[in-house]
């Protein structure tokens, strides 16, 4: 049952700031940039495992990834100043994803 619960908060979250941004753009960018995700799953891994270790481990690994990941927004920020399609910029922004992650997972085993 809590399975189905997140798959219903996350689905209906991500539904509806997908809808906003065909009429408000910029807000859906801001209500997606926020740690929703964060203030979602963190509760809910807590309830869940039950362990405060494991939840403040996620916590960490989290703060971590926010600055790595915005590698994936840069070559779409970089388009019309190096000419890419949207696609390009897509391909371009998941291989800088696969390196980000690369740079997280050895950061994160340092702490």
């Amino acid at each position: 049952m809590l399975f189905i619960l997140k798959i219903l908060i996350a689905s209906t979250v991500i539904s509806f700031v997908s809808w906003l941004s065909g009429r408000l753009p910029i807000l859906a960018g801001f209500i997606i940039a926020l740690p929703l995700q964060t203030m979602i799953v963190l509760p809910l891994s807590r309830l869940e495992h039950g362990d405060p270790a494991k939840t403040l481990t996620l916590a960490k690994s989290i703060l971590l990834a926010v600055p790595v990941s915005m590698l994936f927004l840069l070559p779409f920020v970089l388009a019309e100043t190096c000419g890419l399609s949207f696609w390009q910029s897509y391909g371009i922004a998941c291989a800088l994803l696969l390196l980000g992650f690369g740079v997280h997972h050895v950061i994160a085993h340092m702490f």
